[in-house]
């Protein structure tokens, strides 16, 4: 009897949404409660999907309202969400056993965007290495800073630092402190380590996997890892060149702090604006410029096949230089020495203009079914499209309606694009014909 093979574009999704309901059902238990009491249906949903989706919105305070239980179950969701649902799978299985068999290898290319079926082995021990290493590193560093100079004692200081260690490493931003981590804004130490975990678990795995292999030979690095290295450079750089530009006499914000201060927390933005979501400033304090460049750096993310969101910086850098070859007059969009080709540009616009679609939508119906500014509610829509978790304040007040369009935007964001990706390449073909070649007016 043939086994039925489950298509890759629709596993990914299916298997998220699975997650999502069982950690629903999860955190309506009395257990995961404060004080016991079942939560209500809509709350622990929104937050099962904020948490699988390692998005990090919420609409009740994670340190209050979650007990332990809780709290532990929401940890367990968004190491999941980071892992990839498929590329937990494959870790699975090697663990029973070595060779995995092509169904599940397939299923999870789709997650990590690999190249070659050859690589989804390699890829999948170099996730479990570096998420197991890079978290427990910075848990360790994040738990005796708590400790000896914030005086939390052994068991609060080992809670906190796990949480926020796994949390920044898989870009959920959820931290169990009611003001994220303002408390900590002046503590490099903290803040520090924290950007680490958030730019090398949302860098790619396929990036780091290409780094493992030839860290010393820059020249065979694939062109994927040279426009992702280059792009997030270019956007770590210019978002915090930016915010302190446009913070700097902001006096509810980078104004309250000397210099040094300044430039630790205008860095901490930049870094967290690109999906990690936590904040060591109060959002609502910034200035309109900043929120329009958060706009920006929430759209793109971070880079493909890792923890982060967004439509990725592969493909903004992939438009980038189809836009600098049109404007050359040049027939090949080139960068490093290597042509890319044209099945990549056309998915790169698509991906573009239906995430483009998804958040017009989206903020269309938020100022349908609530009255709060626009500049809000766009930020809103494109932190949960973007899978980032930075709010302005609004997310708790927004009717029900309103929070289940910012979850169906976290799910699609976090799935969406992947499912987009890999139907648009299992699904590429050279028809038998060609139709008479004609030029519209463009522009």
């Amino acid at each position: 009897m043939n086994k039925v093979v489950i298509h890759p574009a629709r596993a990914v999704p299916l298997a998220f949404l699975v997650t999502i309901l069982l950690g629903t059902a999860v955190l309506m238990l009395p257990a995961a409660h404060v004080g016991g009491g079942v939560a209500p249906f809509s709350v622990a949903f929104f937050t099962a999907v904020s948490a699988v989706c390692v998005t990090g919105l919420v609409v009740v305070d994670t340190g209050t309202y979650w007990s332990t239980f809780g709290q532990s179950a929401i940890m367990a969701m968004f190491q999941l969400g980071g892992f990839g649902m498929m590329t937990a799978a494959t870790l699975l299985g090697l663990m029973a056993n070595r060779s995995p068999r092509l169904r599940t290898r397939l299923m999870t290319q789709t997650e990590t965007r690999s190249v070659g079926l050859g690589d989804v082995t390699s890829i999948a021990k170099v996730v479990i290495l570096v998420t197991l290493l890079m978290e427990a590193a910075v848990a360790a560093v994040l738990v005796l800073r708590l400790h000896f100079s914030h005086g939390l004692d052994w068991l609060e200081a080992g809670w906190s630092g796990l949480f926020h260690s796994i949390s920044a490493f898989n870009n959920a931003g959820f931290s169990i402190h009611a003001d994220g981590l303002m408390r900590y804004a002046g503590d490099g130490l903290v803040l520090v380590p924290i950007m680490l975990a958030i730019v090398v678990g949302g860098i790619g795995f396929p990036v780091l996997h290409d780094l493992r292999v030839r860290l010393r030979d820059p020249r065979h690095w694939s062109l994927h890892t040279k426009l992702t290295l280059a792009g997030t450079a270019v956007l770590l750089l210019g978002g915090f060149a930016a915010v302190l530009l446009f913070e700097w006499g902001n006096a509810r914000t980078l104004g309250a702090f000397d210099f040094g201060d300044k430039l630790l927390n205008s860095l901490f933005i930049s870094v967290s604006a690109r999906t990690a979501g936590f904040n060591a400033v109060d959002i609502g304090a910034l200035t309109q410029e900043t929120w329009s460049l958060h706009y920006l750096l929430m759209f793109i993310g971070g880079g493909s096949a890792g923890t982060a969101g967004g439509v990725k910086v592969g493909t903004v850098a992939v438009l980038f230089l189809l836009v600098w070859a049109e404007a050359k007059g040049h027939t090949d969009t080139e960068a490093f020495g290597r042509r890319v080709g044209a099945s990549a540009q056309r998915q790169a616009i698509t991906v573009l203009v239906l995430g483009s679609i998804l958040v017009s939508v989206g903020t269309v119906f938020l100022l349908r079914v609530s009255d709060f500014p626009t500049d809000q509610v766009i930020f809103e829509v494109i932190s949960a499209f973007g899978t980032v978790g930075l709010s302005t304040g609004i997310t708790a007040q927004l009717p029900v309606s309103g929070q289940m369009m910012l979850a169906l935007l976290m799910f699609f964001g976090r799935v969406g694009t992947i499912t987009l990706a890999t139907s648009l390449v299992l699904g590429e073909r050279r028809m038998p014909y060609r139709y008479p070649e004609e030029h519209p007016i463009v522009g």
